[in-house]
């Protein structure tokens, strides 16, 4: 091999080193910003389950209250009837007592500002779902972010095999569609729908 020959080798192995140290800056960036999405994703999923048990637990306490509720009132109707055929004024006057007290706990199941009557239950319910619905979504933008940038890592790990800097290229493309969907995740969620 000839002296220009050795020259022109070694600077064609200098400028692939340039090439590769830029792929490997390419691939740790995409790298970072995988393991935010990860990291994000998977605080995204951890809350989406707290809120769905969270859900969960209210909508049953709404239905124990309700059951009982309906209970106080079916005891209710039964006193008021059997009222009507008591004639001893003590006992009528006690039944009608019985009665109010047993319609104003009906009216406390139902509904009791500041506690947790059936409505206020509904209310923390529905708001504990959209809570949910709010960390699936940004659960969904993470994961497609996520898979974004794996797909990046790849293609330019791919580049340095190949020699090939489209590659490289769409690496970093899809590595922004990654950082889009991340971003729209972490401050928009409910802006695109995933699924």
């Amino acid at each position: 091999m000839s002296a220009h020959e050795q020259m022109e080798h070694a600077e064609h192995a200098e400028h692939a080193s340039q090439h590769n140290k830029g792929i490997a800056l390419l691939i740790a960036v995409l790298a970072l910003f995988l393991a935010f999405a990860e990291t994000l994703g998977k605080s995204a999923q951890t809350n989406a389950i707290t809120w769905n048990v969270k859900a969960s637990d209210l909508w049953a306490f709404y239905q124990a209250k309700t059951i009982r509720m309906y209970t106080v009132q079916t005891a209710t109707a039964t006193m008021k009837v059997d009222s009507t055929r008591t004639t001893d004024p003590d006992v009528k006057a006690a039944q009608a007592k019985q009665i109010e007290t047993w319609e104003k706990d009906a009216a406390r199941l139902n509904d009791e500002p500041g506690g947790d009557g059936r409505k206020q239950l509904m209310q923390q319910a529905r708001q504990a779902e959209e809570k949910r619905e709010v960390s699936l979504a940004k659960y969904h933008h993470f994961e497609v972010s996520s898979a974004a940038f794996q797909i990046g890592i790849v293609l330019a790990s791919a580049t340095i095999i190949t020699g090939i800097m489209m590659l490289a290229w769409l690496s970093g493309g899809i590595g922004v569609i990654g950082l889009i969907f991340m971003a729209i995740g972490l401050f928009a969620p409910e802006a695109v729908h995933l699924m």
